[in-house]
């Protein structure tokens, strides 16, 4: 029937989306059209009448046009959000790594300065004086993430590589301790880090790390970027209607990567449907 054909395609002008799924909603709205036609018929109407009814009972040309156009519009507008706030995540994940990272290499560069400076101070000397104390005192007092620094004399050591267990074991020359800032979710932890001459003097501090950050950012973020990705591919592979177990791994396992190779074979099945229909 000529009419309810024309009736459907005004429905679905200039709707967009995929071409297969769209002319499969095409058949499915004429195929309740029909059957109604049909049972207005068999209840004792003219065939023009009953086609006419059928179209006023299912919806006017621009009211159906509007609810299907706004329900392509709704379904692509949340898998363009999904998509967005993917991207968001990843950003915020790869920014935030970075940050952290870098904080941690400033943080290492400047504890390993002051270990630097305090060998300085005793380079030469034989003792830990008052004077000298102060000075390291001061270097100390000048970061927030050194907590302690012990100075041991090592001088008595004759072989370099027994210095650590000598250090595990003696008592230290001289110690200072700070509190350094540390709540709870800051999730730091204090590791020793060790410098001296291998003559006279070992320097060990204690200081703070908060690389537990980096996994806890890294993972979480990718874990939740990877989900929303999934989930806007796994969309888009069903209003291709190509949506099957097998994508839904790929798009997981292998992101990006994994629907561009979706995406060239659904565009190249595409491509040998359009000439088989030419």
């Amino acid at each position: 029937m000529r009419q309810i054909d024309a009736y459907v395609d005004s429905v679905y002008e200039n709707i967009g989306g995929n071409r297969k799924e769209i002319q499969e909603l095409k058949a499915e709205m004429k195929s309740h059209l029909m059957e109604a036609v049909h049972e207005l018929k068999a209840e004792g109407m003219r065939e023009q009448e009953a086609i006419d009814t059928a179209i006023e009972r299912f919806g006017g040309e621009q009211e159906m046009r509007s609810i299907v156009g706004q329900l392509f519009k709704a379904q692509k507008s949340f898998a363009k959000w999904v998509l967005y706030l993917a991207l968001a995540v990843l950003l915020f994940t790869v920014s935030g790594f970075g940050y952290i990272w870098s904080l941690e290499e400033e943080n290492a560069n400047g504890n390993s300065e002051v270990a630097t400076q305090i060998s300085t101070i005793l380079k030469d000397k034989t003792n830990v004086s008052d004077d000298m104390k102060i000075k390291i005192n001061s270097l100390i007092e000048s970061t927030d993430q050194i907590a302690n620094v012990e100075i041991y004399d090592v001088s008595s050591v004759e072989n370099t590589n027994m210095v650590f267990d000598y250090v595990r074991d003696a008592k230290p020359e001289y110690r200072f301790e700070q509190k350094v800032w540390n709540p709870k979710w800051l999730q730091a932890d204090f590791f020793p880090y060790g410098n001296g001459d291998g003559k006279q003097w070992y320097v060990e501090m204690d200081t703070r790390h908060i690389g537990d950050w980096l996994s806890i950012i890294l993972f979480s973020g990718m874990a939740i970027y990877i989900t929303l990705f999934t989930i806007w591919a796994t969309i888009n592979a069903y209003h291709h209607r190509r949506l099957n177990i097998g994508w839904i791994v790929v798009f997981a396992l292998f992101n990006v990567l994994g629907y561009l190779v979706y995406y060239m074979l659904w565009k190249n099945r595409n491509r040998k449907l359009r000439v088989s229909e030419a």
